[in-house]
């Protein structure tokens, strides 16, 4: 029996596959590097190097799906799903975090669907997170604003009731999201509280000093 032919096309068949993984892996952790540092960028207010970072992902996102465009096998092994989540998690935080009313579409931003979803849902997370600094800050209606995005966003994931085959398990993702929206509009409204009767404190102070005069 003479398997010589066979060995040789299989072994190219493998060697391939294996060549196209070993430069889509580094290609996705750079990605996913590149846009958690763009996302501490954007929360510290430094735009430029967000822009920068994520741009520095967008293109290691490229050079990992080039890499395995004849692999489909290897194409959705998802590590690159995960970098193409990590990017839409950071363009999305920035949307957010600036205020803007124009959310990227999952084409817009070069993702696959599900990628895009579960990445709205970790933004999500972000949001609060934006929420918190505020609220140390005092900014209790810019919290508002920030809440109010991010319930936007929640509205369209639990319109999402697919299998969690088909969207990456976004169920769990939004499930969390939830629970971070109820804790976020729970400290929103403390702060309120807190904030009313600090003015209100402070009008009694300016009407009693007012009265001494």
């Amino acid at each position: 029996m003479d398997l010589t032919g066979v060995s040789a096309d299989l072994r190219r068949r493998f060697d391939a596959r294996v060549q196209a993984r070993e430069r889509a892996l580094p290609a996705s952790r750079r990605a996913i590097r590149s846009c958690a540092n763009a996302i501490r960028a954007i929360h510290r207010g430094e735009l430029d190097l967000a822009h920068r970072l994520m741009d520095e992902a967008r293109a290691a996102i490229d050079e990992g799906l080039a890499a395995v465009a004849d692999h489909p096998d290897i194409r959705f092994a998802g590590y690159l799903q995960d970098a193409q989540k990590e990017y839409a998690e950071a363009r999305l935080t920035e949307v957010v975090v600036k205020g803007e009313s124009i959310v990227p579409t999952p084409d817009a931003l070069g993702v696959e669907d599900a990628p895009y979803l579960n990445g709205m849902a970790e933004a999500i997370g972000e949001a609060r997170r934006r929420v918190v600094d505020l609220l140390r800050g005092g900014r209790v209606d810019d919290g508002d604003a920030v809440l109010a995005a991010m319930e936007d966003l929640y509205g369209l994931l639990v319109t999402m009731d697919y299998p969690d085959a088909i969207t990456g398990n976004l169920r769990r993702s939004t499930d969390v999201a939830r629970s971070l929206i109820e804790k976020t509009r729970g400290d929103l409204a403390v702060a309120r509280v807190s904030q009313d009767l600090h003015d209100a404190l402070d009008r009694h102070r300016r009407e009693v000093l007012a009265k001494e005069d």
